[in-house]
């Protein structure tokens, strides 16, 4: 009797486990299918006009030359429409492959270097344009570039190119489309102690804008450091990151830009044939030319170098991508698995695992709609391991419990520009119960330093219209183009709405 009922209850069961599954699935998000893309991405950004994102490669869709051949092929994906478009970019004389990225107060994005490393080149979104900018005064790839608080772009590291060594500040004035060199911000402080010497050891700088024109340098080296940028520069020691190892090709995220929380993770002591950590931290910065509070966290289930973080509406962080034992151009043991960290409890969640590595030369960006775009990894011509592909996550906030999409927070209207220290005017269709905006990023050599996020309160409420007040630091609030995200009781976002800060 107790096995045929058994038997008679097994497809039951089964339905359940299934149904159950389903739903873990689901509550932790999807990913969709593999996108072909007529390049690897090996760089990206959102486009300020449209929300599309502009991706790069090099002067070919599968590889890289150092020759400098003086152009670029570039490919543009709607996330609207799924069209992908391609160009060659010629005009500028600039092979962008291993750049520096910023984006400016309107939204331009400033390319420097790389291939060509004395070039700058510069994009306008709204008609879809490039320029060429004025020569850097020292030559770089693999430096980063950080907008400043002034709208200023200051520039540090990379001798990937254009010589080894001596790569030190210099800063980009939009105004007067003029570089200028900061003999006070000496690039040795934040050198790693990378095996393959000077072609490594300035790459890749963890740096954000903050207070009075100042930049924190959180990384990749174990030593910190504050650069100021008025007048020839400065410098200014900030202490290690606690017990953590120099980490190239780590990640760092400015998750809450009120209160300074830089989230950091993973890399490695060297950037290739290295063992990559699980090590996470976190950095507390206040005044400038003050030594930061760090804490070490809870690490990561994987150890990842060559990764990508994405800060979400909510605050939390998704790491994603990379491999345990750095080898450039390599997806062994890639790790497919991505992990969501989340602020309030400073623990790790497991994700569904994509479809196809993203190591080395891979990139990820948060989309308008709140959803992820990853791509690229490779550009080493007749290698197995080139993906000229693309893949697009969708966060668990986008569905119910059961499966289904989300009914989502329509913005209805919303202010358009502000200035630092003013308000801005909300309304939505439905009622919502938390806010924040995040910047439009770029994202290259696992390097976004234009993504951060500042969580809202509003300081006046009626019906379902809300008032809110942009900080009125615009080292907290840099000015440029960012998303509005209101989020009902449940979490679900609206689609993202634009907002211009001005200084």
């Amino acid at each position: 009797m107790s096995q045929r009922w058994a038997l008679m209850l097994l497809p039951l069961l089964q339905s359940v486990q299934a149904a159950a599954v389903a739903r873990q699935t689901t509550n932790l998000g999807k990913w969709g299918s593999v996108i072909t893309m007529p390049l690897v991405p090996a760089a990206a950004f959102i486009e300020y006009s449209t929300g599309n994102i502009l991706t790069f490669s090099a002067y070919k869709t599968d590889t890289f030359s150092t020759a400098g051949y003086g152009y670029t092929i570039s490919a543009t994906y709607n996330p609207t429409t799924g069209a992908i478009s391609s160009a060659n970019i010629s005009n500028t004389g600039h092979d962008m492959f291993c750049p520096g990225m910023s984006l400016a107060f309107d939204g331009r994005a400033i390319i420097t270097g790389g291939d060509n490393a004395d070039k700058t080149s510069i994009y306008t979104s709204s008609s879809d344009s490039w320029v060429a900018g004025p020569a850097m005064k020292i030559s770089r790839g693999y430096q980063s570039t950080q907008t400043l608080s002034d709208g200023r772009i200051f520039n540090i590291g990379g001798s990937w190119s254009g010589g080894r060594g001596g790569k030190n500040g210099e800063v980009y004035d939009p105004t007067t489309n003029t570089w200028t060199k900061l003999a006070g911000c000496p690039v040795a402080p934040m050198l790693t102690a990378d095996a393959q010497g000077a072609f490594r050891t300035d790459n890749h700088g963890w740096l954000f804008a903050w207070k009075n024109g100042s930049v924190f340098q959180a990384g990749p080296s174990k030593a910190m450091n504050w650069y100021g940028t008025t007048g020839t520069g400065s410098q200014v020691a900030a202490g290690s990151r606690a017990s953590d190892t120099d980490s190239m090709c780590g990640n760092a995220a400015l998750y809450d830009a009120v209160n300074g929380k830089i989230f950091t993770a993973g890399g490695s002591p060297s950037y290739q044939d290295s063992n990559a950590t699980k090590n996470v931290h976190l950095i507390t910065i206040g005044a400038p030319n003050v030594a930061p509070t760090v804490q070490t966290l809870t690490s990561m289930s994987y150890a990842r170098s060559f990764a990508n973080s994405v800060i979400f509406p909510n605050g939390k962080v998704m790491v994603t991508g990379g491999q345990p034992y750095a080898v450039p151009f390599t997806d062994t043991d890639a790790v497919l698995t991505p992990e969501l960290w989340d602020p309030a409890t400073q623990t790790f969640t497991l994700l569904p695992p994509h479809a196809k590595p993203r190591t080395y030369h891979s990139v990820a960006l948060l989309m308008l709609d709140g959803r992820v775009f990853t791509g690229g990894g490779g550009l080493c011509g007749s290698c197995a391991t080139n993906h000229k592909d693309a893949q697009i996550y969708s966060p668990s906030y986008l569905f119910n419990d059961d499966g289904t999409a989300a009914t989502r927070p329509v913005i209805s209207s919303i202010t358009s520009t502000v200035a630092v220290g003013k308000n801005i005017t909300v309304t939505t269709n439905s009622s919502v119960t938390s806010f924040s905006i995040t910047r439009y990023g770029s994202n290259t050599h696992t390097v976004n330093t234009d993504q951060r996020r500042i969580a809202l309160t509003p300081v006046a409420t009626s019906g379902t219209t809300y008032t809110f007040n942009i900080p009125a630091d615009p080292g907290i609030a840099l000015p440029g183009y960012w998303i509005f995200w209101a989020m009902n009781s449940a979490g679900v976002p609206s689609l993202g709405g634009t907002v211009k800060i001005t200084l």
